[in-house]
């Protein structure tokens, strides 16, 4: 038996979660900051750093205390270590290697992007070679996982991440924060057929993104009628911006199949990651497109689709098989593409 403490700080949330190896999850605890950066509209880094240096210490306690289990109990200390917001990264790092000095437990530094990957198999059975499109707030790439640390990207967004677009819409239309879902709950009134936006990138020869673009539309729509939408135009509006962003995944996800299939033949299964596979429309047009180009379509539950400390620990858990421990000196990575090496990974 297996078990991994980890540590999730790479953005607005302060997660901590206990996680066996047999799949159970035996605490996830997800503290919001949503109270304190909706008054700016977006997330300010300074005050998500001094939220979690407020917070870590108590929910590490009530992680434990919810897991009940003691630190002797456990294998492993996993925090993530970027992509994200540098302060909140250290926040989180600097607990979990304090707690392996403290404990003599082995720390595992985890990529972020590495734990939404892997996430359709903390809840499910799920077989390496697997196509996984992981789009969230900062990142939206396809990328073809045959196995832990073998990642290769297909392609990504040449400029906003599709929850960044999400994000700055809803903020264009006035929705409030978090844009994301707001908009989402306005677009099941609206009809999506009522604006003309664009589909930036269809048919192009690569598998990459963009949504900068669309964005832009809507701003255009936004000061032509001079910020005086009325709330059906909002609604329409939103829901033709939703469909528009779920045509451009649907068109680039027919490529990254075709890619991904040349070099597994074998891979049969598409996995959605991330906080904007939360969103049901999207789910539902992938799901549509996936099965009929001949692949399982998997999406974890919604709630382990945004950050969450399980996914580090998940990741945690099948670096720590694999003896890919991490020494303590690992750096803190800002920027860390999930397809880079874990340059001093021990095994």
């Amino acid at each position: 038996m297996t078990l991994t403490l980890a540590i999730e700080t790479s953005c607005d949330d302060t997660a901590v979660a206990v996680i066996k190896d047999g799949k159970e999850i035996l605490s996830n605890i997800v503290s919001s900051q949503i109270k304190q950066h909706a008054q700016y509209g977006g997330v300010v880094p300074e005050i998500a750093a001094r939220s979690h240096l407020s917070h870590i210490d108590r929910l590490v306690k009530k992680a434990m205390t919810e897991a009940k289990i003691d630190f002797r109990d456990l294998n492993g200390i996993a925090a993530t270590a970027g992509p994200g917001l540098i302060g909140g990264v250290l926040v989180g790092m600097m607990t979990a290697k304090g707690l392996s000095i403290a404990t003599g437990l082995p720390f595992i530094a985890v990529n972020h992007m590495e734990g939404h990957a892997l996430t359709a198999r903390l809840t499910g059975t799920l077989d390496f070679p697997y196509l996984a499109l992981l789009i969230s707030g900062g990142h939206s790439q396809f990328v073809s996982i045959a196995g832990i640390s073998k990642y290769s990207i297909l392609g990504t967004t040449i400029d906003d991440a599709v929850g960044e677009a999400f994000d700055k819409t809803a903020k264009l239309l006035d929705l409030g924060f978090p844009g994301g879902p707001a908009l989402e709950k306005r677009a099941k009134s609206g009809d999506p057929t009522r604006f003309s936006l664009p589909r930036p990138m269809l048919g192009r020869p690569n598998c990459d993104l963009s949504f900068s673009g669309l964005k832009t539309a809507v701003r255009n729509v936004v000061e032509k009628h001079k910020g005086k939408l009325d709330n059906e135009a909002i609604s329409d509006l939103s829901a033709s911006f939703q469909d528009a962003v779920a045509d451009c995944l649907i068109d680039r996800c027919t490529k990254a199949v075709g890619d991904f299939r040349a070099a597994h033949p074998t891979g049969n299964t598409f996995v959605i990651g991330g906080g904007v596979a939360a969103n049901e429309y999207i789910r539902k047009k992938l799901k549509n497109c996936v099965n009929d180009l001949g692949l399982r379509f998997i999406a974890p539950p919604t709630n382990l689709c945004g950050d969450n400390g399980a996914m580090i620990a998940w990741a945690g858990i099948e670096r720590l098989r694999l003896g890919l421990i991490n020494k303590l000196d690992f750096p803190a990575r800002p920027r860390w593409p999930l397809d880079a090496p874990h340059l001093d990974a021990q095994s």
